[in-house]
């Protein structure tokens, strides 16, 4: 399984977030994530920069890694065709290591723009529409689209990478599988849940790379650690058919706030036992994703990134999980 490094733009100021993805770079990370939010989950967490800017920085001060958003809501924020012209250049810029994650979004980052939050199938919808526009612009020349969401006149793209951008589609039940399985080149999941693998294979991803990620807070200090999650992180209790619908911070708050640090502790490994790290890639591993980014939780990252290189990767491929 390859193993990733999560930009959590919820966390960290944009300069931070390039020196630390160099960081992770240096440290041996196969591929890196970045999240694309309007707003922090919680006030406590303090960030939410533009991420295409920060992706732009990242292409340029790296030149391994590789890049991918965790994800994109094509749909509310970013019309479908700018989201296919902003891609195609951060590809450009990264000499083909960037890939395009995309989802059906949360309002948390799309009610800004004032168009409302339609139900699920709505969203899949307009998601299903916007992959299609992305692909075609993609593919070269003239793109004239007319859908029930979307329209497109007359565009194209003049800037295009030689090799085909990868695209990914968040998965959490049987719509968007069937989305990533027709349309997408990788499935991307936040739980380890091998019943999404098999939808997205039956749906036509059969063989094709499955990422996940795992929230972890590593510190030499377990109890330091578990404060930083629980503080940070504990917004993650209400599942992500919740968290799709909360219009902003405060109401993640409100939310959580009988959300206990014991809670978190279950869920989330943290301190320094690398076991309970490993434990978590064993869980993805075995639902059948072939790749893993771990978000470190609060500021520690580049201690995070060291540990990384010295003591994590190392007990991965130990235990024959990383290669």
């Amino acid at each position: 399984m390859k193993i990733g490094y999560t930009m959590m733009c919820e966390q960290r100021g944009p300069k931070d977030l390039v020196d630390d993805v160099v960081l992770a770079e240096q440290a041996g990370f196969d591929f890196s994530v970045i999240s694309d939010h309007y707003s922090p989950w919680l006030e406590e967490q303090g960030h939410s920069p533009y991420a295409w800017s920060v992706l732009g920085a990242a292409a340029a001060k790296t030149e391994r890694i590789g890049l991918m958003t965790y994800v994109t809501c094509p749909t509310f924020r970013y019309h479908p065709a700018v989201v296919a012209q902003k891609a195609a250049t951060v590809a450009l810029l990264a000499d083909g290591r960037f890939r395009l994650g995309v989802g059906a979004g949360e309002n948390l980052n799309e009610h800004i723009v004032g168009g409302g939050w339609p139900g699920a199938d709505v969203r899949h919808e307009r998601l299903r529409e916007a992959v299609e526009i992305i692909r075609s612009l993609w593919g070269g020349g003239y793109v004239n689209f007319r859908g029930s969401h979307f329209e497109v006149a007359s565009a194209k793209l003049y800037d295009l990478p030689d090799e085909p951008i990868q695209l990914g589609v968040a998965v959490s039940g049987q719509q968007s599988c069937d989305i990533a399985g027709e349309m997408a080149d990788i499935a991307i999941a936040v739980e380890p849940q091998a019943d999404l693998v098999r939808l997205f294979a039956d749906a036509g991803g059969r063989g094709k790379p499955v990422v996940g990620q795992a929230p972890c807070c590593y510190d030499t200090d377990a109890s330091a650690a578990l404060k930083v999650a629980h503080e940070q992180f504990r917004w993650f209790a209400g599942g992500w058919k919740v968290n799709a619908e909360l219009p902003g911070p405060q109401g993640f708050d409100s939310a959580s706030q009988f959300v206990r640090e014991d809670d978190v502790a279950e869920q989330i490994p943290h301190g320094p036992d690398v076991e309970a790290y490993v434990a978590a890639a064993k869980s993805f591993a075995g639902a059948g994703f072939t790749e893993l980014a771990y978000v470190q939780i609060g500021s520690e990252q580049a201690r995070f990134c060291e540990w990384f290189a010295t003591t994590l990767r190392p007990a991965l491929e130990k235990a024959g999980i990383a290669g």
